[in-house]
Formats: structure tokens, C-alpha cells, sequence
């Protein structure tokens, strides 16, 4: 299991059925992006994947605006990975007998939203600054 800091949040997609390399072709782009601008992207791409990889990303919005209690407007996608899942495999009959396998990919897709480094080093600071502002009273 995955443990996120109190800057970011996570989520997984599992079993998606869209190749890897498909929906990595999807994610290129998307690491550093502001997550308004990587929503706005894949809702207009063209691709297949980009509709499973945009759920995901929604998710991981709610999740950090949820869960976290972090902003819309500051949130940027730190990481978006796609791995290879389990491939389902199916015979196609072919000419004199034989068989002809079809591998139907499936995909993991994981996408992290959080707070930019700067970001992170102010809110931090923000925290330091209280927790020893309460030790000294």
C-alpha cells in the first residue's frame, strides 16, 4: 500500500482496458502540469485513453480536495504512471486448423496530485512556525 504526505494525494486505476503504451502516450505531457490545465488537455485529446486517464485524474482531485483539505487552484500533477496489469488472452480461429492469440492489455494507471515544491516548503514553513510558536507559549 501506498502512503502519500499531507501535500499530496493519490489514485489508482486498476484493470483498465487500454494498452500501457496506449495510455502512456496519454500521460506524457501531463507531469508538472497545473491540474486545470492537464483536465483541460485530456478533454480534448483525441486519443482513447485519455478518458480513462481523465477519471483518474478527477479522482485524485477529489481525493486531495477531500481527504487533504488542499486547494483546486494550487494542486499540480506530481506523478502519472501507467503500469501493465494482467493481459487477457483469446484465441481468433485462422485458415487449416490453427489458432491466432490475441493479447488484450489491461493497464494500472496512477496519477499523484499535490502542492508544487515551492509550495510545499511555504506551507511547511507555515507548520514549523506554528508548531513552535505553540511549544514557547
Amino acid at each position: 500500500m501506498r502512503i502519500s504526505s499531507p501535500n499530496e494525494a493519490f489514485a489508482v486505476a486498476r484493470h483498465v482496458r487500454v494498452s500501457p503504451y496506449k495510455a502512456r502516450q496519454v500521460i506524457q505531457g501531463l507531469r508538472g502540469m497545473t491540474v486545470e490545465a492537464a483536465q483541460r488537455r485530456l478533454e480534448f485529446m483525441d486519443k482513447g485513453a485519455a478518458r480513462p486517464v481523465l477519471k483518474t485524474l478527477n479522482s485524485a482531485i477529489a481525493n486531495a480536495e477531500n481527504n487533504k483539505d488542499l486547494d483546486f487552484d494550487d494542486l499540480v500533477v506530481l506523478e502519472a504512471k501507467v503500469d501493465e496489469g494482467p493481459t487477457l488472452k483469446r484465441f481468433q480461429p485462422r485458415a487449416m486448423g490453427r489458432a491466432y492469440r490475441i493479447r488484450k492489455r489491461t493497464s494500472h494507471i496512477t496519477i499523484t496530485v499535490g502542492l508544487p515544491a515551492a509550495e510545499r516548503a511555504r506551507v511547511g514553513a507555515t507548520a514549523a512556525d506554528a508548531d513552535t510558536a505553540a511549544e514557547e507559549s
